[in-house]
């Protein structure tokens, strides 16, 4: 039997296990104010990794980094009413500029209160939308192509930390185009720069595709999304990329002369993608162990533990492991230098090992009396952490060697976890169903992670379309997207049975 690093296992209680992995791996903890949590350096380390990778990837398709306010006016939500009803229930708003005392507790103060309310910002389209309306004028002006990184707030009923937070940290890019050609290739052009980043930096491996009509972003003219299978079987929507058409530009005004003279409404887009991706790795890579981050993302790739017993000994060791330290920060892995740490804590080394496990840096390298007389070190693959008899795959290698051979050593880490995931994403879809009690049977037979199943679809619309929302919400089911490489449909909806006209996939997700 192995006794792994959690006390709770992902088969006993994944919902669980996924709070004892975020709690040992320093990644986050509560604030104090509900469904608002603060981020730890490990869990914000790989977030600044994310935030780094996918920003270079942003910029290359030619966009600019910008930042607007966190206050929003709310007659700007007001002009765009589909956009403000999708999001009301969740808005924050501030009504008063001012605290005074009163009974020994500060309140607002009455004489304060501001001429029109605040939205604290739950996305930006309304507020970059009036922006772009005083910055185009002409089809010289376009397109327009902007990013932020910021953080929103929406007033979540049920939080989750990382997947579903009040607060949470975000990058949102917002363009505008002179014909609706332009913006549907901008839209598409996003979607795939997150599904290559997800699939190349995070090893997580997703289905792109577009969201059907009654899972649309409020606003949108057409949503598309990434969906990632976490190990339970459950959908995460890892990112976002809507068409907008004119939209918000219609309700913000954003129009240009073209070059006939003519006044034309901007066509618009907006994506983006969340620290709910940090949730999405843990669900996707983590073991009873705890954390598992794929090298592309690890804020120390490699972590050096010297096995110090406090005494003189130790000054040999460490200096040591200082060399070794200098030899791999001068190497390269995945295009960058190797980000290496020499753990110097006067902890005990197993503990110190253990912590790194759970916190999930991708090799671990203890070096001990024995390793340092005989020039070599003791290496740990966080991808493989047991050997076939189920103790600790420790192994002996010479320094040099090591040293030589850890970027490639790294390289296939971040490929065995995006394979062993990519098997279980294809494993976890099921095909073939072409009834709604044989759906209905898949999801209440008992077995523990369903995972999705892949059904053909009419594109039902208004009341036919709630029937079919009212139908999946009791299986407590939704449709997550058309996979963009779905086979052609063959059959009949099974919800309606008309003319099936696309494939979709059904899921419980997060």
């Amino acid at each position: 039997m192995i006794k792994h690093a959690l006390t709770v296992k992902r088969a006993d209680d994944f919902a669980a296990w996924y709070q004892q992995v975020i709690s040992e791996a320093d990644l986050a903890e509560e604030s104090g104010v509900r469904g608002c949590m603060v981020i730890r350096p490990w869990g914000y380390g790989i977030w600044e990794r994310i935030q780094r990778l996918l920003d270079d990837r942003i910029k290359a398709t030619g966009h600019e980094n910008c930042y607007f306010p966190l206050f929003i006016p709310l007659s700007y939500f007001e002009k765009e009413a589909e956009h403000v009803d999708g999001f009301a229930k969740e808005m924050a708003v501030v009504t008063h500029h001012r605290l005074i005392q009163k009974d020994g507790k500060l309140v607002p103060d009455p004489a304060a209160k501001l001429e029109e309310p605040l939205v604290v910002r739950p996305t930006s389209e309304t507020v970059i939308g009036a922006a772009f309306s005083r910055w185009i004028n002409s089809w010289r002006d376009l397109p327009v192509l902007i990013n932020q990184w910021a953080n929103v707030v929406r007033w979540e009923m049920r939080t989750r930390m990382f997947l579903r937070t009040s607060e949470f940290l975000w990058q949102e890019g917002h363009t505008a185009h002179a014909s609706e050609a332009e913006a549907r290739e901008e839209t598409l052009k996003m979607l795939e720069v997150y599904r290559s980043f997800s699939e190349e930096c995070l090893g997580v491996p997703v289905v792109a595709g577009e969201k059907p009509e009654h899972e649309r972003f409020p606003g949108a003219v057409a949503t598309y999304s990434i969906e990632a299978m976490m190990q339970d079987g459950k959908a995460l929507q890892a990112g976002t990329s809507h068409f907008l058409g004119t939209t918000f530009s219609s309700a913000q005004n954003i129009r240009f002369q073209n070059k006939d003279g003519q006044l034309e409404l901007a066509q618009t887009t907006s994506w983006g993608v969340s620290t709910r991706m940090i949730g999405g790795v843990i669900m996707v890579h983590g073991d009873d162990d705890g954390l598992r981050v794929p090298p592309r993302i690890a804020p120390w790739q490699v972590v050096i533990v010297p096995m110090l017993r406090d005494v003189p000994e130790d000054a040999a060791l460490i200096a040591y492991c200082n060399e070794l330290h200098a030899q791999i920060a001068r190497t390269s892995a995945l295009g960058e230098p190797v980000r290496v740490l020499l753990d110097r804590r006067p902890a005990k080394a197993a503990t110190k090992r253990w912590g790194w496990v759970k916190k999930g840096a991708p090799v671990i390298v203890e070096v001990g009396g024995r390793d340092m007389a005989g020039g070599q070190v003791t290496v740990i693959r966080r991808d493989r952490l047991y050997r076939e008899d189920g103790k600790l795959d420790s192994v002996g290698q010479g320094r040099d060697d090591f040293v030589g051979g850890v970027g490639a050593l790294l390289d296939e880490i971040q490929g065995v976890l995006h394979a062993d995931a990519k098997a279980r994403l294809d494993a976890g879809i099921t095909r073939g169903v072409t009834e709604f009690d044989s759906l209905k049977t898949h999801f209440e037979s008992g077995g523990k992670y369903p995972g999705w199943v892949e059904v053909q679809w009419a594109k039902p619309s208004g009341d036919a379309l709630d029937k079919v929302v009212a139908r999946l919400k009791e299986l407590k089911l939704t449709v997550r997207n058309v996979p963009g490489d779905a086979a052609a449909v063959d059959g009949a909806c099974i919800f309606t049975g008309e003319p099936a006209v696309e494939r979709i996939l059904v899921a419980r997700a997060y």
